[in-house]
């Protein structure tokens, strides 16, 4: 995102902050897309699966890799700092060998971390994750989206 937008959206409230943030990233127009690359978000999906399957890092509860962003939805089972400086160097410097940018920053150096308040405030974060592929027009159904635990889930329970 540009620094003007950045400092546009610094002088919002934490929650209006969130919304124009998303809706600005979602629109796709602010920010590299390199996440649109079937290949790299392919990783990115491995990536955050091998936190939670192999690395025990967090119990993954959902994730979306959108062209410009991730959300994702896990219970730590650590310092947060730690495993999200973990997901995000292996998938920078798997992604960026895909795309031959070798050595050079793939993500962004903010991100908004938010806590659930409970079990209600927990159903609607894993709503708004599978969700957000379809509000931003990129499937018809949460399901649909590969890049998702939604559509892996889905695609899981068919096999079985």
């Amino acid at each position: 995102m540009s620094p003007g937008v950045l400092n546009e959206v610094e002088k919002l409230s934490g929650r209006e902050r969130l919304i124009r943030i998303e809706k600005l990233l979602d629109a796709a127009k602010h920010g590299p897309k390199w996440l649109a690359d079937e290949r790299v978000a392919s990783v990115v999906c491995e990536t955050i699966e091998q936190g939670d399957k192999e690395f025990h890092n967090y119990q993954l509860h959902s994730y979306v890799v959108m062209p410009n962003h991730v959300h994702l939805l896990v219970t730590p089972k650590g310092d947060i700092s730690n495993f999200m400086a973990k997901v995000q160097g292996v998938s920078a410097r798997n992604a960026n060998l895909i795309l031959g940018r070798t050595g050079e920053k793939f993500w962004a150096t903010w991100s908004y971390d938010h806590f659930s308040r409970g079990p209600e405030n927990f159903a609607k974060m894993q709503n708004y994750i599978a969700k957000n592929p379809v509000w931003a027009k990129l499937a018809a159904k949460p399901e649909e989206f590969h890049w998702s635990s939604a559509y892996r889930r889905a695609k899981a329970k068919a096999e079985n």
